[in-house]
C-alpha cells in the first residue's frame, strides 16, 4: 500500500478503497488474510481505530470478514462483486463523459482501435 494519503479525502476511507484496489488487482484473493490491524498502523503510523473504521468499511460490504482472534480475510466471491460494481459505476458514470469526448474530438472506432494503448501486462504499447 502507498504511504501517501489525500488530504481531501478521509485516511480511513482511502485505506479501504486501496484494500479494494489489492482486491480487483489480484493482490489479495479470495481467503487472504489482510494485514493486521496493528501492523498497518504501526507501518503508516495511523491510529489503530483508523485502520479498523477503514476495515469495518469492508465487513459492513461484505467483502471482508473478522474471524475472532484470527484477523480479517477476503470473503469469497469479494472479487467478483467488485468487478460488479466497478463496472456498472464505469458504464453509468465514467462511459457517458468518455463517450461525449469521443463524440466531441469526432473520433471513429477504427482509429480508436489503431490508436496506441498501454499494454500493462508487458510494459509496453500496442501499435
Amino acid at each position: 500500500m502507498d504511504p501517501k494519503w489525500d488530504e481531501d479525502q478521509p485516511i480511513y476511507r482511502q485505506l479501504r478503497d486501496r484494500v479494494v484496489a489489492m482486491i480487483l488487482e489480484g493482490v489479495l484473493a479470495d481467503g487472504d488474510a489482510l494485514p493486521s490491524v496493528r501492523n498497518v498502523a504501526a507501518e503508516y503510523r495511523l491510529n489503530p481505530l483508523t485502520v479498523l473504521k477503514g476495515y469495518q468499511e469492508l465487513v459492513d460490504e461484505g467483502l471482508v470478514e473478522k474471524k475472532r482472534g484470527r484477523g480479517m480475510f477476503v470473503n469469497e466471491g469479494a472479487r467478483t462483486k467488485l468487478l460488479k460494481a466497478e463496472r456498472r459505476r464505469f458504464l453509468d458514470k465514467e462511459w457517458p463523459r468518455v463517450r461525449a469526448t469521443i463524440d466531441r474530438l469526432g473520433l471513429d472506432e477504427a482509429e480508436l482501435l489503431r490508436s496506441k494503448i498501454p499494454n500493462k501486462d508487458a510494459g509496453v504499447e500496442n501499435d
